[in-house]
């Protein structure tokens, strides 16, 4: 059990018999009363996501998350990823694997994380290089956006990238943010 102090963003919990990520908790301590915690919390078994309010009377139930390392290997309507010490093949729904999906390609390694047997997310390494396959060319003096751009990678996403990033280029994304950081 944990309390409400140590209530924070990317912990797993358990709330009404139900499992939980936390997206994001702010801590309040009005001048008046006592101090609570308003928290966002998603459903590892829906995907919803609610708002709740801990008081410092509750606790919670921390869950223990087991991370292992995985490969990806391919997506047929569902993704496949391989285990790296046992070479077990796992396949996956997109709903778990969330925004990850954006950035997956062939041969990339990723961390699970893992309760009772069961994947409930995916985190990607946090910078990946890929190559541009459609952009416009840029136009010198074109400042209207800033100088930058939009490329399409070869997972099929889009980031916002330089005027002077040609086709073929390969660039590196950070994978948190989706943004540009730089050539490879």
């Amino acid at each position: 059990m944990i309390s409400i102090n140590e209530l924070r963003g990317g912990i797993f919990i358990k709330w009404d018999g139900e499992l939980y990520i936390v997206v994001n908790s702010q801590h309040y301590k009005p001048g008046k009363g006592g101090a609570f915690v308003r928290s966002k919390l998603k459903s590892i078994r829906t995907g919803n996501t609610i708002d709740r309010t801990f008081r410092p009377a509750d606790l919670i139930e921390e869950i223990f998350i087991e991370e292992r390392d995985y490969h990806y290997m391919y997506y047929d309507g569902l993704y496949h990823f391989m285990d790296n010490e046992t070479y077990e093949q796992t396949a996956l729904p997109e709903a778990t694997v969330g925004e990850a999906a954006k950035y997956l390609k062939e041969n990339v390694q990723i961390t699970a994380q893992i309760h009772d047997a069961k994947v409930l997310s995916v985190k990607l390494p946090l910078f990946l290089k890929f190559k541009i396959v459609e952009t416009e060319p840029g136009v010198r003096g074109d400042t209207v956006k800033a100088g930058t751009k939009s490329a399409k990678i070869e997972t099929g996403a889009t980031v916002q990238v330089p005027l002077f990033i040609e086709n073929g280029e390969i660039i590196t994304v950070d994978t948190r943010t989706g943004k540009y950081t730089g050539r490879a």
